[in-house]
């Protein structure tokens, strides 16, 4: 275990088992989409990725709008070094140096979800919540024209940092006019390979990437991971959520009991992902079935002298991971038994 030469402190805040999402649904139209969230996650709505909408919503091409070199083949992006970046590369820099995010928004055609999201009115909520692709899964998951992922490449690496501080700062002003406290998720599927044969990064640029996208974001920030992996990578990060699927990995956070007791007495938050995204699970749950479920994945860290209390306030309840790959009526029951499980557990614990 590394030891970190700062402890970050977060903000104060007790979610109380509220429930959220991840981000993506089934719905290719935004406005059911939209109303899917508002009526089941009105306490902590987040904006819909509806990727079988259109394939710009695929979560590595959905942030990828003027990044150097960007070129499209077969349905995916990749980065063409025959085209000539200097512009381009010059313009990146220029609206970070100069903290001019709105050039590198994302438009309708890219987050149609989002700007339906955004026009809603009357919407009331205690925090609202964004989320980006990370910049290790989404520099690994992009690659040149030879096939190498650029995240391999020092300089497409800080492009790709530059572009996600970028995106993430223009989606937090902009959901801020729905609420001054704003969430913003960095999803990073990739860290599930992290310490594998197929990872090659090192513990110090893994850390690096993200802190710097992370410091572009001003009020909360978290950092999903829907498999297993290192967890004290993200523990020792200033994130002040950590995100994790709990229906199916819950073991796999129970082996990091000091760095969670560490975490936790910084005042950050666990989204326990307890609700399954996969269709013939889901059949066979229900609240009650949930809720045991969720109070055996907080079991092994009561054990460790984490007061159950302290989990139950310092957390917040999603499915385990996006929703696009179910039906629409699946979509559905995963977020009403998401809503009847958070108030089920509010009601019995606070």
């Amino acid at each position: 275990m590394r030891r970190l030469k700062k402890l970050y402190t977060m903000p104060d805040v007790r979610f109380n088992c509220l429930p959220t999402m991840i981000g993506s649904l089934p719905n290719t139209d935004p406005v059911k989409a939209c109303s899917l969230i508002t009526c089941y996650l009105k306490d902590i709505p987040a904006w819909p990725q509806l990727p079988k909408r259109s394939p710009t919503e695929q979560m590595s091409i959905q942030f990828s709008q003027r990044f150097p070199g960007v070129a499209t083949k077969d349905g995916g992006i990749y980065i063409d070094r025959s085209q000539n970046w200097d512009e381009p590369l010059e313009n990146l820099y220029t609206a970070y140096l100069e903290d001019n995010a709105a050039k590198y928004g994302i438009s309708t055609e890219y987050a149609a979800g989002l700007h339906q999201f955004l026009s809603l009115r009357n919407l009331t909520p205690l925090a609202v919540k964004g989320q980006i692709t990370g910049p290790i899964s989404w520099g690994l998951s992009v690659t040149d024209d030879s096939g190498r992922a650029i995240l391999y490449d020092d300089m497409l690496a800080d492009a790709v940092v530059k572009l996600l501080q970028l995106k993430a700062s223009w989606q937090e002003r902009a959901l801020s006019k729905i609420s001054k406290n704003t969430i913003i998720f960095i999803d990073e599927p990739a860290m599930s390979s992290y310490g594998s044969a197929f990872f090659s990064l090192p513990w110090e640029k893994v850390t690096s990437l993200l802190e710097e996208v992370m410091s572009s974001i001003k009020w909360l920030k978290g950092i999903h991971c829907c498999g297993n992996t290192d967890w004290s990578v993200f523990l020792g990060s200033s994130t002040d959520i950590i995100s994790f699927d709990a229906y199916h990995y819950a073991e796999s956070l129970a082996l990091y009991p000091a760095e969670v007791k560490s975490f936790l007495s910084r005042n950050g938050a666990i989204a326990w992902g307890i609700v399954p995204n996969d269709e013939n699970q889901l059949a066979g749950e229900t609240v009650s079935s949930l809720k045991d479920r969720l109070e055996e994945a907080m079991a092994p860290f009561t054990r460790n002298g984490i007061p159950f209390k302290q989990l139950i306030e310092q957390g917040l309840l999603t499915p385990s991971c996006g929703l696009a790959s179910i039906t629409e009526d699946a979509a559905d029951r995963v977020l009403e038994l998401l809503a009847e499980l958070s108030r089920d557990i509010r009601k019995c614990y606070m």
